[in-house]
């Protein structure tokens, strides 16, 4: 179970390419598109099963899964489409930019660890990273909110949020580690 081996990507019939064709196939297929609606809909359902608890919710894991898994591009879209369509019914503002910009670091910070050759394949080193990509999310939306707000102090500020960030650290380990083996097994499927 400690390696996790990424699906072939190229087997996919959705990616395949006649020899003869010299045009490219659709990104967007209409399979592909049902597949990424799936995925959205699971982070916005997950993300309003747990509003209960702050910052504990398994729309990061998912979003962390589907970048090793599928690629880092259909991981932000995923994301801007869950942002936008919870935010709607929880609360849409201007903080939805800073949590949009905050996933966007935190995807690209799991994308490039995880492509460490030697340790990127192991379960628990992505379940580390997923678990200080928690810690991340808050610092960069910390960021966000001391330019936006005019803030005089940064430290104090982000330091007093760091509870909040340990619960969606912590949430992200525990959500990696029970959503991986289906969400593996269900890009399994998709792939076939």
């Amino acid at each position: 179970m400690n390696n996790t081996p990424r699906p072939n990507k190229s087997s996919s019939p959705l990616d395949s390419q006649n020899e003869s064709n010299t045009h490219s196939p659709a990104f967007f297929t209409p399979r592909r598109i049902a597949f990424l609606a799936l995925l959205t809909a699971a982070c916005v359902v997950g993300r309003f099963l747990f509003t209960f608890l702050p910052n504990v919710q398994p729309m990061t894991a998912i979003l962390l899964m589907m970048t090793l898994i599928l690629s880092l591009p259909e991981a932000l879209l995923v994301a801007a489409l869950s942002l936008v369509i919870t935010n709607l019914f929880l609360g849409f503002g201007i903080w939805t930019v800073g949590q949009l910009i905050s996933y966007a670091g935190i995807l690209l910070l799991f994308h490039l660890l995880t492509r460490i050759p030697v340790l990127g394949g192991k379960l628990w080193f992505q379940t580390a990273i997923a678990g200080l990509t928690g810690f991340v999310y808050g610092f960069i939306y910390s960021v966000f909110n001391y330019f936006l707000m005019g803030l005089t102090v940064f430290w104090p500020y982000w330091i007093s949020g760091l509870s909040f960030d340990t619960l969606h650290a912590a949430g992200n380990i525990g959500f990696y580690l029970i959503l991986w083996p289906v969400l593996r097994r269900v890009v399994g499927r998709y792939w076939k």
